[in-house]
């Protein structure tokens, strides 16, 4: 979930042109085209304009980081209004980005549950989720207007700005979230839908308010109740994953408490602002500019030509090009997609069988995403307060460990490969496909290096790496077209603003979950299991390998951090060490089957079905958890580089 990127439909998420015309049919009533076309165009003229704007934000976003960058390190001169600016303009971004992802339909949610229900029932689950969607935008739309206009007294330190510019994306975004939703309600459901959606909504609105004053005396039955068992319901409604976890929050905290949803607001504010996430969207245009001037398919190449001839070797291309290309993208569906149309056709040819190549590329995908400028790491970074380059540099020894494990494997299928079709790629032709492919083999280092040697932050490497990666590709590997620029910026919004949607509310519920104890309860528990830290960390590798393939990398990350890491500093866990085992669980889960939602993008991304590669995967998988066992119990792999 994660996600892909760009809130791409292989995340588990639809799109409305994606879907079978028996099942829209069943879920909706076909209105004449004269009473849809007035919402047809709004969406348009609507859609339109927020890609604009998001474009122009993100490139206003990336230039400032870049000036602020240049004016530190080349004229020595600071300049810290270039941060308020950019705060103020990253808010705006995530929450039209949100909106831009819900006029998308790219906003990250579980679909394999209501895929399998038969097309009525499937409809009115469809019609209660948007109801229940519609009902936590409208909680939270007067809370947000109240906490803006508090704001106003809050001024930014150097250029004396009212807060309330910033934050009042969060009350304009949440209600152009709900004018959305209520399109998308009119144009695809039936008036019957709607109205027992609106009717089951409001009983459960009503019973949960007749038992609230029972819930205020049993407050942890509230938080199972709404913080575990409505969550789930919801991510099985196919309720996006970012509204899950608002309507649980809400609900725990309006029936179970007395604290006023103007602090699910401030909370969400300070999930999706920590400026140290600005890298996220860089880093997500980053990935697109990378697949779309083939600089990862440069780099395949080059490997080929020396690989290419060997037993297994063109899975250990494979697996040495999504632990380089990864070190660019920051995204494993971007990996996947750059990697696979670039070698599978020769990998067929050589006799691999599809269902060996798809379960290679996931767990490559799944092994590699240690590997800097992982979006996650810099997530992780941010909310337990890990130094993020520390994490880039445990990372990459990390994966080097998980790339061992599966090359080992992919040696012993290979034993018996036939190799009579393969040629060794002469000097000449590897030295042109060296010189093609140094500018972006020198991209990853540069990063690594960069951020490893407190030269530049994460977020500002991701802009000097965008540039870098724009002007090589235009000069040598054919450049990016303005209609294609302009169509990447909009896809690099929607999944920045669904993301950090997910962070806002993952945030908020975070902290409903502190204040209610059970933290300082879970952790006097953990702490005296027998065992120690051993018990710990396997009990750490279980729970994320549950959580990856329920929640995916990031929401799992955002929960369950802020609860995990003070328990493992009290045992003594060094707290790189523990992330680097948590990263590693969590993305193994999001492969296995038969939930993990990165094993279907990986399915997808190859063109099988997945019950066909569900039985060549399992060797992959236990090759990978033999890697985190070994990276959790050696704690200098994961602290060597520091």
């Amino acid at each position: 979930m994660s996600a892909p990127g760009a809130g791409d439909a292989p995340r588990g998420v639809r799109r409305p042109e994606e879907t079978p015309t028996t099942e829209r049919e069943s879920a909706t009533e076909r209105r004449p085209d004269s009473a849809q076309r007035p919402l047809r165009v709004m969406v348009r003229h609507l859609r339109v304009a927020l890609e604009v704007i998001a474009a122009a934000l993100i490139v206003a976003i990336v230039t400032l980081l870049l000036g602020g960058v240049a004016l530190r390190y080349v004229f020595a001169v600071a300049a810290p209004w270039i941060d308020e600016v950019v705060s103020l303009s990253f808010m705006w971004l995530a929450m039209l980005g949100a909106v831009l992802a819900a006029l998308r339909n790219e906003h990250m949610r579980l679909a394999f549950v209501v895929e399998r229900l038969s097309g009525p029932t499937r409809g009115l689950v469809q019609a209660v989720a948007l109801a229940f969607v519609m009902s936590f935008l409208g909680a939270l739309l007067v809370p947000a207007f109240e906490f803006a206009r508090e704001e106003w007294f809050i001024t930014t330190p150097v250029l004396g700005l009212p807060n309330t510019l910033r934050v009042a994306a969060m009350p304009i975004g949440l209600g152009a979230m709900m004018l959305v939703v209520a399109i998308q309600a009119i144009e695809t459901l039936r008036a019957r839908g709607i109205a027992v959606a609106i009717v089951v909504v409001a009983a459960v609105g009503v019973a949960c308010w007749l038992a609230a004053p029972w819930l205020k005396g049993h407050v942890g039955f509230g938080m199972v109740l709404f913080l575990v068992v409505s969550v789930a319901l919801c991510l099985a409604a196919g309720i996006p994953i970012a509204f899950c976890f608002g309507l649980g929050t809400v609900g725990f905290l309006s029936f179970c408490g007395d604290v006023p949803l103007q602090v699910v607001v401030g909370r969400m504010d300070e999930g999706m602002s920590n400026f140290l996430l600005v890298s996220v969207p860089v880093f997500v245009l980053l990935g697109c500019i990378l697949d779309a001037t083939g600089m990862g398919k440069a780099i395949v190449d080059f490997l080929a030509s020396l690989l290419g001839h060997v037993k297994a070797g063109m899975s250990y291309v494979l697996l040495g090009s999504l632990f380089i290309v990864s070190g660019i993208s920051g995204s494993k569906v971007s990996d996947m997609a750059t990697v696979a149309p670039a070698l599978f056709p020769e990998m067929r040819r050589r006799g691999h069988q599809p269902k060996e190549m798809i379960s290679l590329l996931g767990t490559g995908a799944a092994m590699a995403d240690t590997v800097p400028p992982s979006i996650v790491l810099i997530v992780l970074g941010s909310v337990a307060g890990v130094s993020i380059a520390g994490l880039f540099q445990a990372g990459i020894v990390v994966a080097g460990v998980l790339l061992l494990t599966l090359l080992a494997l992919a040696r012993w299928k290979a034993r018996h490969e036939d190799l009579r079709s393969a040629r060794r790629a002469s000097l000449s032709t590897a030295g042109r496909l060296l010189l093609i492919a140094s500018p972006a083999l020198l991209l990853p280092f540069l990063i690594r290096s960069a951020v490893g040697g407190g030269v530049a932050t994460a977020t500002e490497v991701s802009t000097v790496a965008v540039v870098y990666a724009l002007l090589i590709g235009q000069m040598l590997y054919g450049g990016i077209g303005w209609r294609r620029l302009c169509s990447m910026l909009a896809e690099t919004a929607a999944l920045s603003g669904a993301i950090l949607l997910i962070l806002g509310t993952a945030s908020a519920m975070a902290w409903a979950i502190t204040q209610s104890g059970l933290i300082q309860q879970l952790s006097g528990a953990l702490v005296q299991l027998p065992g120690g830290a051993a018990t710990f960390l396997v009990v750490t590798i279980a729970i994320f390998l549950i959580l990856g393939c329920l929640l995916e990398g990031m929401p799992a990350v955002l929960l369950l951090a802020p609860i995990m890491f003070p328990i493992a500093k009290r045992l003594g866990i060094h707290d790189i060490h523990y992330a680097m085992v948590v990263v590693t669980s969590m993305n193994v889960g999001l492969m296995m089957p038969p939930i993990g939602v990165g094993f279907y993008v990986a399915c997808r991304i190859g063109e099988a079905s997945p019950d066909e590669v569900i039985t060549a995967i399992w060797p992959y998988i236990l090759a990978l958890l033999i890697g985190v066992g070994v990276v959790a119990a050696v704690p200098g792999i994961s602290t060597v580089a520091l």
